[in-house]
């Protein structure tokens, strides 16, 4: 029998408030135990809690005497609040869909509590807002720590990444402009009645209007177009490899880039390094679907003599492990997993991959540094200190791509951030190795 869809909601919840996953694994199981009729609304609900946790959380906290001692039930509350305050289903209805949860998980001694704290909600709901207005995390909808760093390092700024943050993301693809043209595919997106523009910043990216399924996309089998956010389609681009180069892509998967290097230069020596074989299974069927091949290595990329083989790299591509604070929007669970501490241990790795992968690079050679982060401790942090330690390295980040202005640029590199309509954060470094 499939399951309640607030009770299965309310189990991905709650392991995301216990740090037992992410999104990206916990959904599709719960899928698979939810009626398909009943997947958009799990996913909605998942997503949307996630999105407006921080928010939801000083809510329950007013309204409850004490936290809940079970996960469960926390979520619970927390799925009821978001369905008052965000979606369109009826009042009465998200109640008692939401104690019934409670039934099927289980925790029928908790139908008054939860009973209770939504239909006090609903009552003073006016009153709540007022008190909590004040609060930088409720109105950012961000755990405070997260705030007050974006904040701080980018002062005015901050309020439109807030809005960015919590907007949902619009579905960008890169045309595969070795088979066809950029003008061509949004011609084939008209004639199937899907709404598209050319991206601003990308010359191969194109936004459609509204997401849509890829099995709709024309040519999406054939390799014609893939799915990837503008800003991560500026990393081929700055790159630039030439044909017969040894690349390495450090960290690849799911192997956005990866294809993206081989329709801009297919006559390459490409090398995609990530330390997940299952995460490797996606770069391979990525390849696959645009017809193109690369040596694939399961390995630490901070510890290539394990599996380098010694021959120096004309390109690398170091898409750094990060906060990914630059795509909360698509991954909205950040905001419940990402700790505070993670920031230093996470930089403290960058600079120790940045070090070892240098010396893979070839005298005359070019690494791209890249993160899907906003916070400049991962960033510009890093690579203005690498920079400044290492005598035959500089930073040649280009100010302008295709004759027009990007990002914001800093001590080292180029900060991209999130636009409602536009790409994902990101940040870019584009470091030569002196001859």
């Amino acid at each position: 029998m499939a399951a309640d869809t607030r009770a299965a909601a309310a189990q991905v919840i709650a392991a995301l408030l216990d740090g037992r996953g992410s999104l990206s694994k916990l959904l599709p199981q719960a899928e698979a135990r939810t009626s398909e009729r009943d997947r958009p609304l799990l996913r909605e609900l998942c997503y949307g809690c996630a999105r407006t946790a921080p928010r939801l959380q000083l809510v329950a906290d007013k309204l409850l005497r004490r936290p809940p001692a079970d996960k469960e039930i926390s979520a619970l509350v927390l799925l009821g609040l978001y369905q008052l305050e965000y979606t369109r289903i009826p009042d009465h209805a998200a109640i008692s869909a939401t104690v019934n949860a409670a039934r099927q998980l289980e925790h029928p001694h908790a139908t008054g509590l939860i009973n209770g704290v939504l239909r006090n909600y609903q009552r003073s709901r006016e009153q709540l807002e007022r008190k909590l207005s004040g609060n930088p995390q409720f109105s950012s909808a961000h755990p405070a720590w997260l705030q007050q760093r974006i904040k701080a390092a980018w002062g005015d700024s901050a309020r439109e990444i807030f809005r960015a943050n919590n907007a949902n993301p619009p579905m960008t693809l890169r045309v595969n402009t070795a088979l066809v043209t950029v003008a061509d595919y949004l011609a084939r997106l008209e004639q199937v009645g899907i709404a598209a523009r050319p991206c601003a910043v990308s010359p191969v990216g194109i936004t459609l209007e509204a997401p849509r399924a890829v099995q709709e996309l024309p040519g999406f089998e054939q390799g014609l177009a893939s799915v990837q956010d503008e800003s991560a389609q500026l990393a081929a681009l700055l790159l630039q490899p030439g044909p017969g180069e040894r690349v390495l892509d450090a960290c690849a998967a799911p192997g956005g880039k990866t294809c993206h290097l081989l329709e801009q230069q297919p006559d390459l020596q490409l090398s995609a390094l990530d330390i997940e074989e299952e995460r490797l299974d996606r770069v391979a069927e990525n390849l696959s679907r645009i017809g193109a091949s690369a040596e694939l290595i399961c390995a630490d990329a901070a510890e290539p003599d394990a599996w380098w083989d010694g021959q120096p790299f004309d390109r690398i591509l170091l898409d750094a492990p990060c906060s990914a604070t630059g795509v909360i929007r698509r991954n909205p669970d950040i905001k419940l997993l990402r700790r505070e501490t993670d920031i230093a241990e996470l930089a403290a790795l960058q600079a120790k991959i940045l070090r070892f992968l240098w010396k893979l690079l070839k005298p005359g050679g070019t690494l791209l540094y890249a993160t899907c982060s906003i916070l400049p401790e991962e960033n510009a942090g890093v690579v203005a200190g690498f920079v400044a330690a290492t005598p035959d390295a500089r930073d040649n980040t280009p100010q302008q791509l295709g004759g027009k202005p990007w990002g914001e640029p800093q001590a080292a590199g180029v900060q991209l951030f999130p636009e409602p309509e536009g790409g994902d954060g990101f940040y870019y470094a584009l470091l030569n190795k002196a001859e």
